[in-house]
């Protein structure tokens, strides 16, 4: 939103300079981005919050400096000389939905000349940055500029039947609006319509059957008040946002329509000519009431830690506007709130609008209160634990889009579409579902690094996934998931690493590795991985669900080739996702004391020749099914897979690793239990000795 300098003090008598006031102003709440020289004019472009609708314009933002720099507000001057003929007696004005527009005015000016605009009022225009049309167009623009209330102009003999009704849209029915696109509607969106047809979209364009042409002698003028949801929805729908519409959907003062009507009727008989007839056409069936809002200075001094003057109190909300009524012995007052200030509703609110005029820069840094401890929310100690160990492990933590391309999010996930929640009213057409995974957001991450050089990352992220588990929901499961992704050097630091094939690498283990030490963290009982061939976007062999207690709770792998290639990644990227949910809630694994060992270890190695389809992690689940209590380790240190070899097979080393806690073994006992051990490996996997 920009405003002019020049304009601005033709409304107050600032003494500041514009870099000054800017700055001034910013201190108050409405920050200025820019200030820009236009010849001998500024325009200061602000930063406005959409809840102050009341800056739009330069009256809005003339009542801010006036308030900051004590000075008085000059509103603007209007003189109307009315013609005896009454605007009643040409065209009337008829309200069907008053709950979307509670009022709409006309006013009739006849015998103008439509013709360019004088010099004065395209200037100011242009350092707005908007474009002179007509002198009428460019009227109803400045008054906008000037008291923020959107006007439009009809040409009164195109209205069929020379009269205005707002009411909903037919669904189907059509309009062609100024910009010459034709636009259907629907029976939600408002309409100003003549006795036909519809003339123009309420608060956003006019259209071009009834626009002000050359030929236009008699003008009906609209100043109105619509509700700002049913501008909203309608600019949404249209795709079509304008300077009124922008106004409009934020929320207008509905009590300068009047005013806005009069100035801008002067200013059309005075540069194209005419008269106005008697009499504002305004239909406003119900006048809405604002309440008295109670103002306590020691809740002031409680909520912002300074000291103010009941007085000073008072003038500052008169300055912005208000009516106040002061209570000196209550130590309080009363304040009704403006039509312009629509965000003002409670106590807290006038604390703020005395609290940001009296400085800001007053408020003292301090930390609030509190006669109680602080908590983590539940499972918090998890997730910094999670986060914790990974970290360690050489991990980032990313923050990805909840928003996603809903056929990448599907291609990750083993989720059908149908359980994809789309967005009605999508901020970007390329992210139109919510996300049910978070590979997405990490592998769109990982593709980012790969773009800048970077080779070797490992990345996580701890986020909500949505998922629609049955369409007759109203709210979509939110599921709390862990997801990881790694590829490059194990250890990027290792110059001896970077030559070799594979063992510099990382690989599925070290994902594998970096999951049982999340689980270790939060205190889990051991996880386990067993394969599963249906997850087609990873690699077939080298995939696997994670188990928690026989219950499934995530998967991992590496990814599947062809969609490797759709990212044209060239090295093995490594994904996991979890359900974070399910192990924050788990029963954690009972945790005993064991006194470090007094007796020594004996350790046995052992090299069998065994078939390759039996994974290692059934030869170590035989192993302790024999509960023999002096094994107290179990480690897989060789593997060896060579042409000499029978085909089929390969050859795996364990050391086995025994001990007591009450003596020290003999050999006897020891060759006993290993003679169990490789004679289970022998029977039940076929397992030769070499």
């Amino acid at each position: 939103m920009k405003i002019s300098y020049n304009w601005l003090k033709e409304l107050v008598d600032v003494d500041l300079p514009p870099r000054d006031l800017a700055a001034k102003l910013t201190m108050a709440g409405l920050a200025v981005d820019a200030v820009e020289e236009h010849g001998d004019d500024y325009a200061l472009e602000f930063d406005l919050t959409s809840n102050r609708p009341d800056c739009l314009s330069h009256l809005g933002i003339a009542r801010e400096a006036a308030a900051v720099s004590g000075k008085t507000l000059e509103t603007p001057k209007t003189k109307i000389s009315e013609a005896k003929a009454k605007s009643s007696d040409v065209t009337s004005v008829e309200i069907l939905n008053p709950d979307l527009c509670p009022r709409y005015s006309a006013r009739v000016i006849k015998g103008v000349k439509i013709g360019p605009s004088p010099d004065w009022l395209v200037k100011r225009l242009e350092t707005m940055g908007q474009r002179s049309v007509n002198n009428v167009a460019d009227i109803t623009n400045y008054v906008m500029l000037e008291m923020g209330q959107p006007l439009h102009s009809f040409d009164l003999h195109q209205l069929r039947g020379e009269r205005i009704i707002v009411r909903a849209a037919k669904s189907g029915e059509k309009i062609t609006t100024l910009d010459g696109e034709e636009r259907e509607l629907t029976s939600e969106m408002l309409v100003i319509a003549d006795a036909e047809r519809p003339v123009a979209l309420a608060g956003i364009k006019g259209g071009e059957d009834s626009g002000i042409t050359e030929a236009t002698t008699d003008v009906l003028l609209e100043a109105a008040y619509f509700a700002p949801a049913q501008v909203r929805a309608t600019s949404k729908a249209l795709g079509l946002s304008t300077e009124a519409s922008y106004r409009f959907e934020r929320g207008t003062d509905p009590e300068i329509v009047a005013a806005a009507s009069d100035r801008a009727s002067a200013l059309i008989t005075e540069i194209a000519g005419g008269e106005v007839l008697s009499g504002l056409v305004d239909v406003y069936p119900q006048r809405a009431e604002r309440d008295w809002i109670r103002f306590r200075r020691a809740r002031y001094e409680l909520l912002t830690g300074l000291q103010i003057e009941l007085g000073e109190a008072e003038r500052i909300l008169r300055s912005l506007g208000f009516t106040v009524e002061a209570d000196v012995e209550s130590d309080s007052l009363r304040a009704v709130a403006p039509s312009w200030r629509i965000d003002v509703s409670i106590e807290e609110d006038l604390i703020e609008e005395v609290a940001r005029i009296a400085g800001y820069g007053n408020l003292k840094n301090t930390l609030p209160g509190s006669a109680s401890a602080g908590a983590y929310l539940p499972g918090e100690d998890g997730r910094r634990a999670a986060r914790q160990t990974l970290v360690t492990l050489g991990y980032s933590e990313a923050v990805s889009f909840s928003f996603v391309n809903g056929e990448t999010d599907e291609m990750l996930s083993e989720v059908g579409d149908s359980s994809h929640l789309a967005l009605l009213n999508p901020i970007d057409e390329t992210r139109a579902h919510m996300r049910v995974t978070l590979l997405g957001g990490l592998i769109e991450a990982l593709e980012r690094n790969f773009n800048h050089g970077r080779r070797d990352v490992r990345l996580f992220e701890i986020g909500k996934c949505f998922l629609l588990l049955d369409e007759e929901d109203e709210r979509p499961d939110e599921t709390e998931r862990l997801a990881i992704v790694a590829t490059g050097a194990r250890n990027e630091n290792d110059w001896q690493a970077t030559g070799a094939p594979n063992d510099g690498r990382v690989d599925f283990y070290d994902v594998k590795g970096s999951i049982e030490s999340v689980a270790e963290a939060l205190g889990l009982p051991a996880l386990e991985f067993e394969p599963d061939q249906t997850i087609g976007f990873l690699h077939p062999g080298r995939v696997a669900e994670i188990r928690l207690r026989d219950e499934v709770i995530g998967i991992i792998g590496q990814l599947h080739p062809r969609v490797a290639a759709r990212y044209k990644f060239k090295q093995p990227v490594f994904v996991a996702e979890l359900n974070l949910g399910l192990m924050l809630l788990a029963d954690r694994a009972e945790v005993r004391y064991h006194p470090l060992p007094k007796f020594p270890t004996v350790v046995r190695d052992i090299a069998l020749l065994i078939n390759t389809a039996i994974p290692f992690d059934d030869v170590e689940l035989a192993i302790n099914a024999l509960k023999i209590p002096e094994l107290v380790g179990i480690k897989l240190f060789d593997l060896y897979a060579g042409k000499e070899l029978p085909q089929g097979k390969h050859s795996i080393a364990l050391s086995l690793r025994y001990r007591a806690a009450d003596r020290t073994l003999t050999d006897e006992e020891v060759n006993a239990a290993h003679e169990r051990v490789v004679k289970t490996l022998t029977q039940q996997f076929g397992a030769e000795v070499r």
